[in-house]
């Protein structure tokens, strides 16, 4: 029996009927399949979701993020189905999904592997680890005050710049928050760091680069300002000066379904680095 996870993002537009149709049409697609449905991810970092043979996620890159994080202890497979805005994290729109079903049960997919981030917080009294698919954000709140932020990498100093906060993301990440902060475009599948100033007070400060087995340790000195720190943009938390922030490559993938035919770079002039049409090519 093949167990498939459906992770619902209901502030999406999907009403019963429309859930119901896309159940019924794994079961008749899928012989000998059950359908496990989930809303909002909740419970689907529970340890049965280790029998699942994938998820089918529904909603937007937002939904994704969520299901990699639950399930990458798991080694599960995510599938994504667009019904948000972007999507960019996602395999197909929900117009194709009968289509895509039947790819499913005939496994014509691959599974990309995508890796993400461990990051921990030190404290005086306790200890707090994160992962991340995306990014690890550092920023300051409302107010127009001075925060420092000291960047060491392997134990060894690299700089100290003030700026409105550091985006520290995931080749995955690198087309997020990263991109508008004037990051790179970093192939998804490949294993790299990279730290990118917000709104930085000196011009010499600019995204940094690294090899994915690099530590980097990050101190944060500020005055009268709060600074959060934040997990793919959905978990925050507030840092003092005295807390340490490591962050290095987890153990632990995102895996993806891709079916065949899948083309990176099209889907990244379509829905990132194009606003007007763009010629194939002979």
């Amino acid at each position: 029996m093949r167990k498939i996870g459906i992770n619902i993002n209901t502030s999406k537009a999907m009403d019963k009927k429309r859930l119901a149709s896309m159940i019924r049409t794994i079961e008749e697609e899928i012989e000998d399949s059950m359908v496990f449905c989930y809303k909002d991810s909740q419970g689907l970092d529970n340890i049965a979701s280790e029998q699942l043979d994938f998820v089918i996620s529904l909603g937007g890159d937002g939904t994704i993020l969520r299901s990699a994080r639950a399930l990458a202890k798991y080694h599960v497979p995510i599938f994504g189905v667009n019904i948000g805005n972007l999507g960019f994290l996602t395999e197909i729109e929900s117009s194709e999904f009968k289509k895509a079903v039947a790819k499913l049960k005939n496994k014509q997919y691959s599974i990309e592997e995508r890796m993400m981030l461990d990051c921990c917080v030190n404290s005086e009294k306790n200890s707090k680890s994160y992962l991340a698919l995306n990014d690890i954000v550092i920023a300051k709140g409302t107010l127009a005050r001075i925060v420092k932020y000291n960047i060491n990498i392997d134990s060894k100093f690299y700089t100290e710049f003030t700026a409105d906060g550091v985006i520290i993301a995931t080749p995955t990440g690198s087309t997020a928050y990263s991109l508008s902060a004037g990051g790179p475009i970093v192939y998804p599948t490949l294993n790299l760091i990279t730290i990118t100033p917000i709104c930085p007070h000196t011009l010499g400060a600019r995204t940094m680069i690294l090899n994915a087995e690099s530590k980097v340790t990050i101190d944060v000195k500020k005055k009268y300002e709060s600074v959060f720190l934040t997990v793919d943009g959905q978990e925050a938390v507030e840092i003092s000066d005295m807390d340490k922030i490591h962050i290095t490559m987890s153990p632990l993938k995102c895996r993806l379904i891709k079916f065949e035919g899948y083309d990176y770079f099209s889907v990244l002039r379509k829905k990132i680095t194009s606003t007007t049409k763009i010629s194939e090519g002979d």
